[in-house]
């Protein structure tokens, strides 16, 4: 990211706006990212420090799959991309010089050398982790936006359109429950402001945390649409499904409160952590079912890192050979793995990083008993692994 940031304010690649606005393109991306030049061939690009600039935020940023970026330039880009922070660092040191010392800038330079000259057995490890994070099956986006909003707490924050202040967005926290198509059902005062400015007008967006949110790496999903008074005959129904999030929920039963639903969802936004987002159709949203393992996930996760965090250091290991992490805290299971948030200090450096990682699963999980079995199997096949090292 650091060569992004450098190569970037050198106006070496194209800006990370055109880059973001080709994601969904069907424009070749070498051709994409050399408009101004003719097209080159793939050892041509592996060796210019332009595309291998923008392909190493690519690669950082976790989209080179979006692109389709072939296996060998990304492999490339990695080594190759090193001579090319010196070139641009030293590049941005001597125009440094050359600028009056008061003059505003952005500092690009690390500091240090640790980042110019990647130990070549880190740069290994890297590269391995690159390629086995790209392979981990994950559930996809829309089954993962409806599981995140299946089983949040329950809460989210409502964005209307003020009544009282035309033109200012008003937010107010509100309880929700999904229905089964994943259409948010609220019950509200007949005196509460967001009630009043979804009767004037029904435009607004709610934002779902995931329910283990504690931070920009934690995924975090937003619904756009209308959300209009549900009819009568529908209603006890939906005081069912709402008392099944919500069991305290008293105020059911009063008079002057009345149920809502997200009928028309316009767009859907999701982020599920640094370097991971996207979006999906309303109708692929309505479709997709959340995913069962995820129910009883954070149970499974706690579990884990309150008695079990060193076997889950060595299954890290054991799949991505080199990965030597100090921590590694279980964040989601699922049914096809899991997430990790770990800290490692890489080679030849003393700078400590934080992140998250997948750790998939052999196979795919059927129930709790299945979680349990897999994760037994792959503790003692890392166990294996370590006492034939040692």
């Amino acid at each position: 990211l650091k060569l992004f940031v450098a190569s970037f304010s050198l106006r070496q690649p194209p800006p990370l706006r055109s880059l973001c606005d080709r994601r969904r393109s069907t424009i070749n991306p070498f051709l994409a990212f050399h408009t101004s030049t003719p097209p080159l061939s793939l050892p041509d690009l592996t060796h210019n420090m332009r595309f291998n600039a923008t392909l190493a935020f690519l690669l950082c940023a976790g989209l080179a799959e979006s692109f389709s970026v072939p296996r060998a330039a990304q492999t490339s880009a990695i080594g190759v991309s090193q001579l090319g922070l010196t070139t641009l660092r030293s590049s941005a040191d001597d125009k440094v010089e050359k600028e009056p010392k008061n003059a505003p800038r952005h500092d690009v330079r690390s500091g240090g050398d640790a980042a110019t000259e990647m130990d070549p057995e880190e740069m290994k490890i890297q590269q391995a982790f690159a390629e086995h994070q790209q392979n981990a099956p994950k559930l996809g986006w829309a089954t993962d936006i409806r599981t995140l909003v299946q089983y949040n707490h329950g809460f989210a924050v409502m964005s209307t359109n003020s009544k009282a202040n035309p033109g200012y967005p008003g937010g107010s926290v509100v309880g929700f429950a999904p229905d089964e198509e994943g259409r948010p059902v609220f019950i509200f005062s007949g005196m509460s402001t967001h009630t009043q400015d979804l009767l004037a007008d029904p435009r607004c967006s709610l934002t779902i945390a995931a329910k283990e949110f504690k931070g920009a790496a934690d995924g975090r999903v937003n619904l756009m649409g209308k959300v209009s008074k549900v009819p009568p005959e529908e209603c006890e129904a939906l005081k069912q499904l709402y008392l099944e999030k919500h069991p305290g929920a008293f105020w059911v039963h009063f008079g002057d409160f009345n149920w809502f639903r997200m009928d028309d969802i316009k767009d859907i936004r999701f982020v599920g952590g640094f370097a991971r987002a996207g979006s999906v159709t309303p109708q692929e949203y309505s479709e997709a079912k959340p995913d069962p393992i995820s129910a009883f996930g954070s149970h499974v996760a706690n579990h884990m890192n309150e008695d079990h965090m060193d076997s889950t250091i060595a299954m890290i290991a054991d799949q991505i050979p080199g990965m030597d992490v100090t921590d590694a805290v279980i964040t989601s299971v699922d049914s096809l793995g899991m997430y990790v948030k770990v800290s490692r200090t890489p080679r030849a450096s003393d700078q400590p990083q934080q992140f998250k990682l997948r750790l998939p699963f052999p196979r795919q999980a059927k129930d709790r008993k299945d979680v349990k079995d897999i994760i037994v199997e792959m503790t003692r096949s890392a166990a294996a692994v370590t006492s034939e090292e040692k």
